[in-house]
Parts: C-alpha cells; sequence; structure tokens
C-alpha cells in the first residue's frame, strides 16, 4: 500500500516514495546487516574465532551445577560462566505432556545486582499456553557430570543428555543424537553490567586471540571491546541502550541432515542455503526483523514482513524441529557441512526459550507447532475464494461499477478491497465522504450478491485534536512512549502519527469497540479489515521503524518485542470482529506482519512484490515456507504490487494466485488497471476460467483449511512433506500439493514457456486434471508437459477422490445448496479415497457439531460415503463430534452429488446399481491406473446417481 499525500511536506515525501519504486528498488541501505549491529558483530564474532582456533582449543566457559527438580517434568541447574564468575545463570529444562516429547530450554540471567531483567514474555504471546502442562513420566539420572533425562511416549526412545562441563544438551532418539545444542560452543549470554564500571580490554589481533593456560579464559573470545555497547549511532538515529549490552547467541546442530527449511519469512529458496563457509549463498545471515520494505529483491536472506523463528531440519530417516521464542532482531546463520547441518543464532535481547521439536516425521512436526502455538482455525468460507483489490477505488461509483463488470463478464467475485484512500485524511474508520457519501448503501448492495467488502485500518493514528480514535489513546494513556518517557510520534501516511500500544491491556476493550456497529456507524458486518504497516512502519524512524528505546507496557523497550508488536494488533482486530455480532461470526482479517502464532487471527500477504517473472517465480518458495511455519493462510499479490504485468504475464500470475490459498489481485495506484474483464480475448477468457476454476475447486480448499484447522497440517505442501523419504524431492520447492487433496500444481513463471516439468515421487498413476491424460506409475519421474499460456501442470495424484461444485455463481455464498461432483483418480491398485467437510461457512455452529464431514473409499467394487471423524489426530478445543442428523447437515440434506467420475477403471463394469436402482452411465475407453500405457485415461461418468453428501450411501460396481 502506498497513497497519495495532502501537505506539502509529505507531499516532498510521497514524491520521493513513489518515484523511488520505480528506479532503484529496494534500497538494501535501509535496512542494516550483521556488520552494522554492535550486538550481532559481538557475538556472530565468536564463530568465525572458533573456526580459526586450533582443534580443541576453544571451549565453552559455561558449566552446570547439580540439578534440582522443581515438579514433575521440570528440573533446573545453576549455570555458571568462567568469563564472569560472579554472574548468576539459570537453565530449566521442561518436558512438556503433549507433542510426544517436545523438550523446553530455558536459560536467564538471575539475581542481578542491576534494576534490569531481560525480556521473558514472548511465550506469553506466541504459544496457546505459556506455560503448557508437563510430563508426568520424564524422569532424570545423573552421574558423571552428565545428566540424562528420559521422556516421551516409550516407542520413541527419546532422551535429553545434559553435559555439565562445558554445557552441551543434546537430544537423542534411540542414543542417537537428533538436535544438539552448544556443540559449537557459541552459546554466549550477554550479562547486565553499569556503564561505568564496565573495563575496556584490549582487543587481541586475530592471531593472539587463543584460550589462556589454566582455568582462566580470554574474554575478547566472547566480549571484544565495543564503543556501542550502552549507545549506538546508525545514519542519523541514536539508540539509547539503557540496559547496555544485553544479546545472546546460540548454536544449534542437526547431525545427518542436508535440509534445513523455515525461519520465515525471507524470499529464498525453501531448502535454506548457507550463508557462512566454503559453499555460501548468501553473505549476511538470515535476518528475523520486520521491516516495511517494498520491491524486496527475489532472492535474499533481508528481513521482511514477518518473523517466525521455527526451525525444520529433515532427512530420510527423520524430521525434527526448533522454535525459537525470541522477539527481538535475529540473525541466524546456516552451514551445510558432510555430517550435520550447523546453524548459529543470534538476537538482541530477551531469555533463551528454546523448544526441540521431536518430529520424527514433517506430519508430526506440523502436529507439534500447532499444539504450541495454535492452528489455523477455519476462516469465512467466503475468504477462500477471489478477491479484488487495487490502490485504489476511487469512490462509491468505481466499486459498484468492479462490481457489476465483474458480473457482465461471467467471472465470479467474493471481496472488493479499499486501501487508504476511503479515510478522510488518513483517519481510519472515517470515510471520505466526497468519494463515498453513503458506505452502508454502498455495502448493502454489495453484500446483496452475497459478497463482502474489506477496508484497510492501519496501526499509526494520525495527531490531530480533531480525530477521536487519536484523543481517545492519548485521555487512555495507551501510546507508545519515547525513552524519556513521552509519547511517541512518527511521520506515516497521515503525516504527525502515534502509535497504539497493544501490549497494554487497557488498548483491548478500547479497540473492541472501535468496530462496534452502534460505534463505527458508517460499516455493517459485511466489512471486513486489512492490518497493513503493523511491523510498524515509521516513515522517518531507524529502518523504516520505531527506535529500538521506544517503551512498552510493563516497561519493556521495543527492541524487545519489535517482532511481536504487528501480531498483536493483528490478534485485538481479529477479537473487535468477533465481538460486534451476536452470535458471533467468523472474523477475517490481513496482517503484513507476523509472527509465530499470528495464523491464530486470520491471513497474511508476501507483501509489496513486483509484477515480474522473478518475483513470480520466487513466491512459490516463499508460501511453502510460511505453510511449513503454520501461516498457511497465505498468499501473494497476484499480478504484483508494483509495475504492469504483460498479458501473458498476468495469466501466469492468477494461474499460480488460484493456488494460493489466499487469492487476490492487487496493484500500485501508478499502476494501469488490470481488472480481469478489462482485456480482450483470449485474455479474459484466460483470466475468466482460472477464477471459475478456483471456485469449481472450493470444496478442495475448504477441506485443506479444515485439516489445518485441526492438525496445523499445511495447505500447500511441499514435496518432502508428502513423501519424506525420497530424497529426490527435498529441495523441490517449485510444486506443491493442495492439502490432502492429491491434487499436484506447479505454476509456470518463465516467459514464452511452452513446456513445463513436474516430479512425481511416487509410483502411482498421475492424471491431467484437464485432459485426464494418464501418466503411468513410476517412482522418481520427471516429466515434461505441454503448458501454453491456456493451461498448466494440474494434475491428479492416483488413489484420490477429488470433491468440486462444476456450477460457478457470482460469488461462493450462493452456491452452498449447489450439487457436487465426485472425480475418482484411481491408484495403481484401482482404489482411491476422498473427504468433504462443510459447515456454514461464517459463523461457530460446527463448534457445536453443525457440519458434515464425508468419507469417500472406493475399492474397485463399492463407492461409499461414511461419517468421518478425526481419530488419533490432535482435534480443534471444544468441536464436539460429528453426527449425521446435525442442524447444517439437516439444512443441506436435499443435496446432491450430481456426477461420478471414475478415471483409469481397467474395463467397463457391467452394472452400476445403488440403493438397488440400476443407474445409467457412459464409458469411454483408455488408458488403466494398473497399466504401463500412457494416454488419455478411460472414463466412466455416472450422471445423477441418487446419492446426496449429508447420509450414508454405497454404489456396487460389477
Amino acid at each position: 500500500m502506498r497513497p497519495a499525500f495532502s501537505s506539502p511536506l509529505s507531499l516532498l515525501l510521497g514524491i520521493a516514495v513513489l518515484l523511488l519504486p520505480f528506479t532503484v528498488g529496494v534500497k538494501e541501505e535501509d535496512f542494516k546487516k550483521c556488520s552494522q549491529s554492535s550486538f550481532c558483530r559481538r557475538l556472530r564474532s565468536i564463530a568465525s574465532k572458533q573456526e580459526a582456533a586450533p582443534s580443541r582449543t576453544f571451549s565453552s566457559p559455561y558449566t552446570l551445577a547439580s540439578p534440582q527438580a522443581v515438579g514433575e517434568g521440570s528440573w533446573k541447574w545453576p549455570l555458571t560462566s568462567s568469563l564472569y564468575p560472579e554472574i548468576q545463570f539459570e537453565l530449566q529444562v521442561d518436558i512438556l505432556a503433549d507433542g510426544d516429547g517436545i523438550a523446553r530450554i530455558r536459560i536467564d540471567e538471575i539475581d542481578t545486582k542491576t534494576q534490569f531483567k531481560r525480556y521473558n514474555e514472548t511465550a506469553k504471546w506466541a504459544l496457546v499456553d505459556p506455560n503448557p502442562p508437563l510430563s508426568s513420566s520424564a524422569s532424570i539420572k545423573t552421574a558423571s557430570g552428565k545428566s540424562t533425562i528420559s521422556y516421551g511416549p516409550t516407542s520413541s526412545k527419546l532422551s535429553l543428555e545434559i553435559q555439565h562441563s562445558p554445557l552441551k544438551i543434546s537430544q537423542l532418539r534411540n542414543g542417537k543424537p537428533e538436535i544438539v545444542f552448544n556443540e559449537r560452543s557459541l552459546f554466549h549470554m550477554e550479562h547486565f553490567r553499569n556503564k561505568e564500571v564496565i573495563k575496556t580490554e584490549e582487543i587481541l589481533g586475530d592471531s593472539e586471540q587463543m584460550v589462556l593456560k589454566g582455568d582462566e579464559q580470554d574474554r575478547s573470545w566472547f566480549e571484544e571491546s565495543d564503543v556501542d555497547a550502552f549507545q549506538e549511532t546508525w545514519k542519523r538515529w541514536t539508540d539509547s541502550k539503557p540496559k547496555g549490552p544485553e544479546g545472546f547467541s546460540l548454536d544449534l546442530t542437526f547431525p545427518g541432515v542436508k535440509h534445513v527449511y523455515g525461519l520465515p519469512e525471507h524470499a529464498s529458496p525453501l531448502s535454506l542455503p548457507d550463508t557462512t563457509g566454503p559453499n555460501a549463498y548468501y553473505s549476511d545471515p538470515y535476518r528475523l526483523f520486520n521491516v516495511d520494505i517494498f520491491e524486496y529483491l527475489a532472492d535474499s536472506p533481508m528481513s521482511l514482513y514477518g518473523a517466525i523463528p521455527l526451525l525444520h531440519a529433515h532427512s530420510a530417516d527423520h524430521s525434527v524441529g526448533v522454535l525459537n521464542l525470541v522477539g527481538s532482531d535475529t540473525f541466524v546463520d546456516v552451514r551445510h557441512d558432510d555430517d550435520a547441518v550447523r546453524t548459529h543464532w543470534v538476537s538482541e535481547s530477551g531469555i533463551l526459550d528454546l523448544l526441540l521439536l521431536p518430529g520424527p516425521k514433517p506430519q508430526n512436526l506440523f502436529e507439534q507447532y500447532a499444539q504450541l502455538t495454535g492452528p489455523t482455525p477455519l476462516p469465512p468460507q467466503w475468504s477462500t475464494a477471489y478477491h479484488q483489490c487495487r490502490w485504489n477505488y476511487n469512490d462509491e461509483d468505481d466499486v459498484l461499477t468492479v462490481d457489476k463488470k465483474f458480473d457482465e463478464h461471467d467471472i465470479p467475485l467474493d471481496v472488493t478491497w479499499l486501501d487508504i484512500e476511503y479515510a478522510a485524511d488518513r483517519k481510519y474508520f472515517e470515510w471520505n465522504e466526497n468519494a463515498f457519501p453513503d458506505p452502508v448503501r454502498m455495502l448493502d448492495a454489495v453484500a446483496s450478491k452475497g459478497r463482502k467488502m474489506v477496508a484497510i485500518v492501519d496501526p499509526h493514528v494520525k495527531k490531530s485534536d480533531s480525530y477521536r480514535i487519536y484523543t481517545d489513546t492519548r485521555d487512555l494513556d495507551i501510546q507508545v512512549r519515547k525513552s524519556d518517557g513521552s509519547n511517541y510520534d512518527g511521520w506515516c501516511w497521515p503525516g504527525s502519527s502515534i502509535y497504539v500500544d497493544f501490549f497494554n491491556p487497557n488498548s483491548w476493550a478500547w479497540w473492541t469497540k472501535m468496530f462496534d456497529l452502534k460505534t463505527w456507524k458508517e460499516s455493517t458486518n459485511a466489512l471486513f479489515i486489512w492490518n497493513d504497516m503493523n511491523e510498524p512502519s515509521v516513515f522517518d524512524g531507524p529502518e523504516i521503524s520505531m527506535p529500538r528505546d521506544n517503551i512498552h507496557a510493563g516497561g519493556w523497550e521495543h527492541r524487545d518485542v519489535h517482532n511481536i508488536n504487528g501480531m498483536l494488533f493483528h490478534n485485538q482486530t481479529a477479537q473487535a470482529l468477533i465481538a460486534r455480532e451476536t452470535p458471533a461470526q467468523r472474523p477475517f482479517v490481513l496482517s503484513r506482519s507476523f509472527f509465530a502464532g499470528s495464523q491464530k487471527f486470520g491471513a497474511i500477504w508476501t507483501g509489496d512484490n513486483m509484477g515480474d517473472w522473478e518475483h513470480l517465480a520466487g513466491e512459490t518458495a516463499m508460501l511453502l515456507s510460511n505453510n511449513i511455519a503454520g501461516m498457511s493462510f497465505s498468499g501473494a499479490d497476484v499480478g504484483g504490487f508494483f509495475g504492469n504485468p504483460t498479458p501473458e504475464m498476468l495469466v501466469r500470475w492468477y494461474q499460480a494466485g488460484a493456488f494460493m490459498p489466499f487469492f487476490r489481485a492487487h496493484a500500485h495506484i501508478d499502476t494501469k488497471r488490470r481488472e480481469p474483464y478489462l482485456f480482450d480475448e483470449p485474455i479474459r477468457g484466460y483470466l475468466r476460467d482460472i477464477i471459475r476454476l478456483r471456485y469449481q475447486l472450493l470444496p478442495v480448499w475448504y477441506n485443506a483449511f479444515h485439516d489445518a484447522s485441526l492438525t496445523g497440517s499445511p495447505i500447500m505442501r511441499p514435496q518432502y512433506a508428502v513423501f519424506p523419504e525420497d530424497e529426490q524431492g527435498f529441495a523441490i520447492d517449485d510444486q506443491y500439493y493442495v492439502g490432502d487433496s492429491g491434487l499436484l500444481f506447479k505454476p509456470v513463471v518463465q516467459e514464452g514457456a511452452e513446456t513445463s516439468q513436474v516430479y512425481f515421487s511416487d509410483a502411482e498413476p498421475y492424471y491431467n486434471y484437464f485432459t485426464n491424460h494418464l501418466y503411468p506409475a513410476k517412482a522418481h519421474q520427471l516429466l515434461t508437459l505441454e503448458t501454453p499460456l491456456s493451461t498448466f501442470p494440474l494434475l491428479i495424484r492416483g488413489g484420490s477422490i477429488v470433491p468440486s461444485r462444476q456450477r460457478v455463481r457470482r460469488s461462493s455464498p450462493l452456491m452452498w445448496q449447489d450439487p457436487y461432483t465426485l472425480t475418482i483418480a484411481l491408484d495403481k491398485n484401482g482404489q482411491a479415497t476422498g473427504q468433504l467437510y462443510q459447515d456454514d461457512g461464517v459463523g461457530y455452529g460446527y463448534i457445536n457439531g453443525e457440519y458434515i464431514w464425508r468419507s469417500f473409499v472406493f475399492n474397485g467394487k463399492t463407492l461409499k460415503s461414511t461419517p468421518k471423524s478425526a481419530g488419533s489426530s490432535p482435534t480443534e478445543k471444544g468441536v464436539v463430534p460429528y453426527e449425521d442428523n446435525n442442524t447444517w447437515a439437516q439444512a443441506i440434506s436435499h443435496v446432491k452429488i450430481e456426477q461420478i467420475t471414475i478415471l483409469g477403471l481397467a474395463k467397463q463394469p457391467k452394472s452400476i446399481r445403488s440403493d438397488g436402482v440400476e443407474l445409467t452411465f457412459e464409458y469411454k475407453p483408455g488408458a488403466a491406473s494398473n497399466g504401463k500405457k500412457e494416454g488419455e485415461s478411460s472414463v466412466l461418468i455416472v450422471k445423477n446417481p441418487g446419492v446426496g453428501v449429508v447420509s450414508d450411501w454405497e454404489i456396487l460396481f460389477e
């Protein structure tokens, strides 16, 4: 989002901002590299010294005393450093009751003689329960300077081996290490000290840095003299750093793996390449520091808008994960060695709060992370359909014209968006009366077609005594403060702006009231919200954000909570939308900034991308990374935010966007209008067809969202997650599966491409979704497919039953009574399975059991529909089990299966019967699922089989 400006000063700023993207792209100099951050310089250098040191001469100065039991599943160890023996630290290890053996490691400084303490509340915001229940079965044995904790299910044989001196912690399965903490002795926690007594020590040359004889260590290995330790200046900004140096570093080693994934959000490959060592792909570490960055590089470790400090390590034998609960600026180095992947994490502040996820498979990691931070809840069903946005739709007439044009050209649409121009003088909640004289009339007109609207509400609040939002924040004393205690104001789209402190509980009820339909009278329940700029973005602040020494509730500095900040804004907006109606309806709130746990509050998008081929190609890996880190409801601006894509490129963008969980077209104010109906044929037809395909496949998407709500499973599933033992697929990040549907999609991302290559891991047949062309079962195939502009790779994996609704209406809510089609793609054994989940799509009746959830099974002789249940998988808390006669099932008891299509039958059946009634069918011979012949598959079509989506039924094939 990049708006216009009103004041002369803002106009000049606006001109600079608006011209810049179209001339030089991202200004890398506006954002710090590790070498420009004093904490990162200090702590990252420990690794370079370790590498340069003679073998076995570099060891950790940290040592543990004997453990003390805290309670069931919890122990503490006094921890000291030979660098500063007088400073006291403490290690606490907890074994969680849930998650099949999640271990939690915390280290904090205790009994400091200063008035300071380290930020220890990240878990409060990120975890569903910041103090989860602990295991009653975990046990500890201590002998010979080592503590060993045994825990987890009996079959897992997990243990945590804690070496007392020097400190090292290893998570083992069956005696084999899978995660090792402090293997390289890079753990270091800077302690609080007073500036007036700090001693400046001589920095030795590299050749002189060495461990001294005896017990004394040269502190320069871990703490070099640093003129920026207590005050740091970067460009024109000075950070007062009242607590002095409080960074910490840790190293995590993953033995026996070659691939690590995660650390979103970055525009980088899914399998993270090296940032250090002889094979370094990047020259700087991956940075986790939420920033407002436009025209970001398509391949870079630079910070973007979100930060999830989660890493997965994967091999054909096992998968493990780590969640590092830290909300401050963090850099992560990755290095692949022959025997392991080694990582080095450096953070500016906070305690060490590390959760070890045991796996042992990717699906286990998804479930374990969801148990900790919460799954993606079921969104409003309409939000999974198509969204149309640009900066900006000018007025009410423009909005209604766009709405009308979609109808005229038979293109479905669910949501129209308004960027900041709707707000009078950038005062969110206040409509520009000249452009939108009657917002309720406009919203009602859109809603009459089952559609919704979304308006932007950003966290910056115009500093004006005539603005009720500002005066409320002033009177309630809920603004972020400067280091001197005065209220902070920075420059953003409205000009001089203040920022609400959502860490302050006093802001929560007030913010909820702002969305009440009695308070915001120009709103209706058809209006939903877009939270942009919540990193937070401050145009005149360091790194286009607010100063790190700003103060939040509780006296915490902004440096401590920077990456968490946007999530709290997102959360409170979502809670406000839930509260505005009785009974409550599901909220939809789009956020740009996010952190671990943000998936509980709504969707995100990948920000201000470019409408070019390079960014189109890079979006898939970014979204896969978000998905495996729980942020499933995500997408990219279709067409690119900046630039004017060619018609060919725009078609390819739409094809990619139609297979993103969040499907929204969006564009910069300076771009040409590119609503899909504006183009001539055949381009308009291509765009119309792909949007309509999204609507036909909405049952597939809703199934995937439902699975995500239960188990944390990604909606976009990368190759390694679906086939965790196929090493050839571990680095593939340009194709993916949609939930468990069996649909395999690959976007076409090269200009002029007439063919595309798709990889199949498993020895199952695959079917072209559009042509029914069958590719016989053969593992590890790399096939070349014809992909002219009118089509793209979309295949059905053999063994899948895909539900769809072929009748597309103006908006998805109007399709709720339409019949379904089942497409059955047979596996090599002539069998297939699938599912269908449905509820009212807007409310919380499903929690009380108001839904249908059916399992479809074809065994070669019968096709059955039976109730489906979560079984042993973790389920959304409080959801009533499925019963056939629930209220929603009764409401849609008339909805039928209108067609069953079976692909790959070896021969035509003699008869097909349902409930004793002979069914008519059509059969076209072709390639069979169990054969070796490639070509158009056999097709069996049963129209109007006389069965519904609610009750049990069985169809016999003889």
